[in-house]
């Protein structure tokens, strides 16, 4: 009877073993087929041809560029603001919480468009008329992008400040250390793996932004003509290989990031 049970459970445990490598194999080979569909379609003499034009070229220095000024400022305000919430308690912390998520949760587009209208308010308008322009210009972008992936870097950055031991800052306080001097000699060293992780994964994140930049920068060749934005123009005039061909750069670019962000895991840097 005993050895019954136990053969039961061993095949039990292989059947489920098979379901979960089952469910992962279809997983990615559903990926990999899509993938592998952009190769097939396209001539490749036209994909090179394409890769190498001018406008591919400016798309991906205007898409690269925004993406890295948007991931700094998501950075620099990013820290502090994820170190506050994971290491703060205060009232309404939830609350804004819950308003950090929304950007993770709320269509891109949405987004874009709430910044159209706040760009059409008296506020809005001023800062246009005696700042800087953003509605259908390069600063758009940015702001765009910086809009979607700021919270996705406080998100990640705070998974980082909550895996440190709070033990090291209170050493570092009965060594002498002042808050601000803990802060930046002990707590930012150790989260500094996760911080390059963080800004790797926003940067990609930025760089493949479409929703929030086309509705409040617009779709302007070459101007504001992004890598996303690409795409959309070429499909919207049917120039599917040359869609094909943004595409694989986007990709090329998002498997290049995350490949760093895995050999950075290899070094022992925590994601």
């Amino acid at each position: 009877m005993h050895s019954s049970r136990v053969y039961k459970g061993i095949r039990g445990e292989g059947v489920f073993r098979a379901a979960t490598i089952g469910a992962l194999a279809l997983l990615c080979l559903f990926f990999v087929g899509i993938l592998a569909s952009l190769f097939t379609y396209t001539d490749w003499g036209t994909m090179a041809k394409t890769l190498f034009s001018r406008e591919i070229f400016l798309a991906i220095r205007l898409s690269v560029t925004t993406a890295t000024i948007a991931t700094f400022f998501a950075v620099l305000i990013g820290i502090p603001a994820a170190y506050a919430i994971s290491q703060t308690d205060f009232r309404g912390k939830s609350v804004v919480d819950t308003i950090l998520d929304l950007p993770i949760v709320v269509s891109p587009v949405a987004l874009g468009a709430a910044l159209l209208v706040f760009f059409n308010n008296p506020v809005g308008m001023g800062i246009e008329k005696y700042f800087l322009r953003f509605v259908f210009e390069v600063p758009g972008i940015v702001l765009a992008q910086f809009t979607v992936v700021s919270a996705l870097s406080v998100r990640l950055m705070k998974s980082t400040f909550d895996s440190i031991d709070p033990r090291y800052e209170q050493v570092g306080r009965t060594l002498g250390c002042s808050k601000v001097s803990v802060f930046f000699r002990v707590t930012l060293p150790l989260a500094r793996n996760g911080l390059i992780a963080s800004c790797i994964l926003t940067w990609a994140r930025a760089v493949g932004e479409f929703g929030a930049t086309i509705t409040l920068a617009g779709a302007m060749k070459p101007k504001t003509e992004t890598l996303p934005v690409a795409i959309f123009l070429s499909l919207s005039t049917a120039d599917i290989e040359k869609a094909i061909a943004v595409i694989i750069t986007l990709v090329a670019i998002a498997t290049t990031a995350l490949l760093v962000l895995r050999k950075i895991g290899k070094r022992g840097y925590p994601v």
